[in-house]
């Protein structure tokens, strides 16, 4: 994972817009993460590079043999996660949640999906 961090000056009135356009979108009632996301890069532009700096994520020691041992007794394991889909994947096959034998199935929504239709994504994975 990589951390980079910069900073920028900003006059009154460019914050005073972007304190607005940021309160318009934290109430958006649609779209909301989008909303957002276009705010902070109006903010997070022409900005200096102070620092960076990058961590490789370990597994604690017996996280895999632990999972193994989970799965030999029959459990069942799902990967649920924020990461972006290829992160998920690498963390899954390294950790032993997931294998070559495995059938992988992704379920990819929205955040304004409903109740009922995750429901019927959900019955239509698992036939």
């Amino acid at each position: 994972r990589t951390l980079v961090l910069g900073r920028r000056k900003i006059g009154e009135q460019e914050f005073a817009q972007w304190l607005k356009n940021y309160e318009q979108a934290q109430s958006s009632m649609t779209d909301r993460e989008n909303a957002l996301a276009k705010v902070a890069e109006a903010l997070e532009s022409q900005m200096d590079i102070v620092g960076a700096t990058g961590i490789e994520d370990k597994l604690q020691v017996g996280v895999e043999e632990t999972i193994l041992r989970l799965r030999f007794a029959g459990i069942k394991l799902w990967v649920l996660t924020g990461d972006k889909l290829e992160t998920a994947r690498n963390i899954g096959y390294s950790t032993k949640v997931l294998s070559d034998e495995m059938e992988v199935m992704e379920l990819n929504v929205s955040n304004d999906i409903s109740a009922q239709a995750l429901r019927s994504e959900l019955k239509k994975m698992h036939q």
